[in-house]
């Protein structure tokens, strides 16, 4: 799960604690994950900088850049990449050995299009990525938090969204994807509150898995087990 941190202040601005959606997780690497790592992280990873990031020199070109937060081990970002040459991709992932077998199955499929970060994807956001410049941003299966007191800890608040909506081109498409009924109904819950987004389903709230995002192996099993998935788009309108 991608890091993401919201620092909580009191009412004279002082920082009391900070909120995190996640657990960190290092894991240790296999070798051919740190192998992987070593060999194309110089061109394929990018290195977190303060800096504002140019797409066109980043990929060499002025292809739609889709942006995936929290890729896990990267087995669907990489086929999504593999099957959509025309677009580029990024991820962000704190886990290290996600990043590294993502890396590992890039090159296998002799994917180019894709590069990935491991860092803080809230920090990236706000230092990094150039306002209107992604056409889609991809939350697909993020850590639920099921128990209730825990839910502050769910990376999708109001803060985030707008966080998003700021980065997204006009029109650009906002998609999240979970398998806890509970956490789809507080996105949904975010999402209409959130300004200038609209839900892009015909019907309802939810709309059927898309063609681009993969079935995964979680997903195949959880679909055996008649556990249900909620896949969720927002348009950028303003």
């Amino acid at each position: 799960m991608t890091e993401v941190t919201k620092t909580e202040l009191t009412e004279d601005g002082k920082v009391i604690r900070k909120v995190r959606s996640f657990v960190r997780r290092e894991g240790r690497l296999t070798k051919g994950q740190e192998q992987a790592l070593n060999e194309s992280w110089p061109t394929m990873g990018i290195d977190f900088d303060a800096t504002e990031l140019d797409w066109q020199q980043v990929f060499g070109n002025d292809n739609p850049v889709v942006l995936e937060i929290g890729f896990g081990m990267g087995a669907s970002l990489v086929e999504m990449a593999k099957n959509a040459p025309e677009k580029n991709f990024v991820g962000i992932e704190v886990h290290t050995p996600g990043v590294g077998a993502c890396l590992m199955a890039a090159r296998e499929a002799g994917v180019t299009n894709l590069r990935v970060m491991c860092h803080d994807a809230v920090e990236v956001f706000e230092q990094m990525l150039p306002k209107e410049s992604l056409d889609t941003v991809q939350l697909f299966f993020p850590d639920p938090w099921h128990k209730k007191r825990h839910h502050k800890r769910r990376i999708v608040q109001l803060p985030f969204a707008e966080m998003v909506r700021d980065k997204l081109k006009m029109g650009g498409v906002f998609h999240m994807a979970t398998d806890w009924e509970n956490y789809a109904e507080h996105m949904i819950e975010v999402m209409e509150a959130a300004p200038h987004y609209q839900n892009t389903a015909k019907e309802g709230y939810y709309v059927p898995r898309p063609e681009e995002r993969p079935l995964t192996k979680f997903e195949q099993r959880g679909q055996r087990l008649g556990h249900g998935v909620w896949d969720i788009k927002y348009t950028r309108t303003a």
